[in-house]
């Protein structure tokens, strides 16, 4: 059993939240998704920690176990891992919603396929492309069926039964009482064998082949949002093609803040605005807006604009935009700023060297208490 920990495989705290939890997998599977390390021995294996990782900290049960007593803790309670590699796409599918395959994918699809059908890629938007849509220029690398071997990396396209799984692509092991099974490690789950490589493609059952399109982006998009792109995945032995998943990551503005289809502005109010109230304009997503302030305003108290955020990718209504105050003191006067404050000062019946009394009456109130 492999020592390490759960928490810096996700890159999290232990305090993280589930939300955290299932945002840091989501980042981590898709670095170390096998279709994106092709041939990288070291993904595959990053890929199956995070997955394992994720299994345990995103069930309430697991994870308090392990937070007290650690992996050997999940084991006396009946958590295994022997079989973990079977369900790590279900995992992933289950995140993602599926339409990526992989190593780890239906057992179909593994026994009868070099490589998945569907693509996943991180496509990076700016905060404008994301909330306004946009067109991007993809390119991508995907794989193609070797046509000699008709996609098996056997020379001539033909196989024998594996003789340590016997076809079925799993080995089983006892030990003590209970039996456990994991992918064959000579045939890697697909229950063939090749006699012999094939010479075109060197027994990979495939050539890597660049695409270039254009992808429309829908306004409103956000992280961790998905978008699929039909046929334009990995090409299949039979002709087909699967789809290409683009994950989002949309970038923060220097000003705005987003979240989900609201917007955040922080607008500076200067100190005379508080007693003195006013009207002023602030740059909203797609034109000014008027901001009424009204005498006495407090510090981060927040205005609402309705319909003024960003247009919901799903429902189409749009989100609100919302202005918070905060009010801003000079940070130094000359001296005909700072008489004129005093002289406000005074005309309100306060000297200078007498404090303003913010109690009055709190004394005699407190003797009271011990009457």
């Amino acid at each position: 059993m492999e020592e390490f920990d759960y928490y810096e495989i996700l890159e999290i705290e232990r305090t993280a939240s589930g939300e955290e939890v299932k945002k840091a997998y989501r980042k981590m599977a898709l670095k170390y998704h096998p279709d994106r390390n092709p041939d990288d021995k070291n993904a595959e294996d990053m890929f199956k920690k995070v997955n394992e990782a994720y299994q345990v900290l995103s069930d309430k049960e697991k994870r308090q176990i392990y937070d007290a007593y650690g992996k050997k803790g999940l084991e006396s309670s009946g958590f295994g891992f022997s079989d973990m590699e079977g369900s790590i796409f279900d995992i992933f599918n289950s995140v993602f919603g599926g339409g990526f395959g992989g190593f780890g994918g239906t057992s179909k699809q593994r026994r009868s396929d070099k490589y998945p059908r569907d693509l996943a890629m991180e496509l990076e938007l700016s905060f404008e492309e994301a909330v306004f849509g946009c067109k991007k220029e993809i390119e991508i690398s995907y794989k193609s069926a070797c046509s000699p071997c008709k996609g098996s990396g056997a020379k001539d396209g033909k196989t024998t039964t594996c003789n340590t799984c016997k076809g079925s692509g799993r080995e089983t092991f006892s030990q003590g009482f209970m039996t456990f099974a994991q992918t064959c490690s000579k045939c890697h789950g697909s229950g063939q064998m090749m006699t012999e490589k094939c010479e075109k493609c060197s027994g990979k059952g495939f050539q890597e082949e660049k695409e270039k399109f254009e992808v429309k982006i829908p306004e409103g998009v956000d992280s961790n949002n998905q978008i699929r792109i039909q046929g334009h995945g990995n090409k299949m032995p039979d002709g087909t093609r699967g789809d290409l998943y683009l994950e989002i990551f949309a970038k923060e503005d220097a000003h705005f803040i987003r979240h989900h289809n609201d917007i955040y502005l922080e607008v500076p109010v200067f100190f005379t605005l508080v007693m003195l109230g006013g009207n002023i304009k602030i740059p909203a997503l797609t034109k000014e807006l008027d901001l009424k302030i009204p005498v006495g305003v407090k510090d981060k108290q927040q205005f609402v604009f309705y319909g003024e955020g960003v247009k919901s990718v799903n429902s189409g209504k749009k989100g609100n935009f919302i202005a918070v105050v905060n009010i801003i003191y000079p940070e130094k006067l000359d001296e005909s700023q700072l008489e004129l404050l005093t002289q406000l000062h005074k005309s309100f019946g306060y000297e200078n060297s007498k404090p303003i009394s913010c109690h009055e009456g709190l004394m005699d109130k407190i003797k009271n208490w011990f009457k």
